[in-house]
């Protein structure tokens, strides 16, 4: 199981790929947060998605065991005894979880997880190097669990196993000029600036390239519209989900994300992509697969980790529409946007190559 969060989840897919390659009589059941349960469902090797709340029973933790909610997630995950119940998360809550359901629990070990108190609910643990990239880290255990072995050739090569029709795809990719920006994260410091995003699209658009927004709340809404505003050939989507979302990355020509769970299901589906990191180093989990680059800031701060920019220094200029302004966080004066659009476009034309050649 990983219950949480999208980028972990995604990070998981390879491993059940080369499970199911090893022994094709395999079968997944998997366990994940509610508002993820879509991404285990495109993988061909699993059988049952289920959903658990932990993140909205702990609003009401009283109210859930009381409506039978939390009773009925048992029932569910006991329904079935397993051969292996895998913890590939090696949290508290994913713990908990493992040891609820029926079958011989597996996790990493304590030296090797974020939360070493998980390891209490195993009754196998395996270690897994902690400076490998979470996917590679993710195989590594399940290859180990379910005694197959993975040669480096075999590492080397990255599948996260989604079959586009259960997405609503009929193919891969088609070229239609259009480059989708994943703008929304999580944390403050993970924002790359407004500026910044008006600067790109203005710089693709003038290239021949449409530009869409997607959004999920509306904090997001307010900055796709900020983005996008007086900028022919800009677009701001409607909502969608995330089935809607993997249509619109996968239809793209090209990605331009921040650290963002969004990033790593393009990732997944093997689109051209520039992931941008300030506060975070991609190096053990950003975005992992095919046509991808990772541009890491080289300010002398980065990577803090901080969710919130700490900076102290002098402030940072940046230039936008022919507009000083100060870059904040600065550690993303490091991403200017014509750098950025111009290693897009090198990914993008690296795949046409090797589209035309295969």
């Amino acid at each position: 199981m990983k219950v949480s969060s999208l980028g972990d989840v995604i990070h998981t897919l390879p491993a059940v790929t080369d499970a199911k390659r090893a022994n094709r009589r395999l079968q997944f059941d998997w366990v994940v947060e509610e508002n993820f349960v879509e991404i285990p469902s495109w993988h061909p090797a699993v059988d049952r998605v289920i959903p658990v709340a932990f993140r909205r029973w702990r609003k009401d933790i009283i109210g859930t065991l009381r409506n039978g909610e939390f009773a009925d997630f048992k029932k569910d995950l006991k329904r079935d005894h397993y051969d292996l119940v895998i913890d590939a998360q090696g949290l508290i809550k994913s713990g908990f979880i493992s040891r609820l359901s029926k079958g011989l629990t597996i996790g990493l070990s304590d030296s090797t997880i974020k939360e070493p108190l998980a390891t209490l609910f195993y009754n196998k643990v395996f270690s897994v190097p902690r400076d490998e990239h979470a996917v590679q880290r993710v195989r590594e255990l399940f290859s180990r669990a379910l005694n197959y072995p993975l040669s480096a050739e075999e590492m080397a090569h990255i599948d996260y196993g989604l079959d586009y029709e259960r997405i609503g795809l009929t193919h891969k990719n088609s070229s239609n000029s259009a480059l989708l920006f994943l703008h929304g994260t999580t944390w403050q410091s993970k924002h790359w600036p407004v500026p910044y995003w008006r600067e790109l699209a203005v710089l693709a658009t003038a290239r021949g390239y449409s530009v869409r927004l997607p959004w999920g709340n509306d904090a997001e809404h307010m900055r796709a519209q900020a983005i996008a505003e007086n900028i022919p050939g800009v677009t701001v989507l409607e909502r969608h989900n995330l089935t809607g979302m993997a249509r619109q990355i996968a239809s793209a020509d090209g990605v331009v994300s921040v650290d963002t769970g969004l990033g790593h299901l393009a990732a997944a589906l093997a689109v051209p992509a520039v992931s941008l990191y300030g506060p975070t180093n991609p190096g053990l989990s950003g975005t992992f697969g095919q046509n991808q680059l990772q541009l890491s800031s080289s300010i002398a701060c980065a990577p803090c980790m901080n969710k919130t920019c700490h900076y102290q220094g002098e402030p940072v200029q940046g230039v936008s529409e022919g507009q000083p302004f100060i870059v904040d966080p600065p550690c993303y004066s490091s991403h200017p946007p014509s750098q950025v659009l111009a290693a897009l476009e090198g990914l993008i034309a690296a795949r046409e190559r090797t589209a035309e050649l295969s």
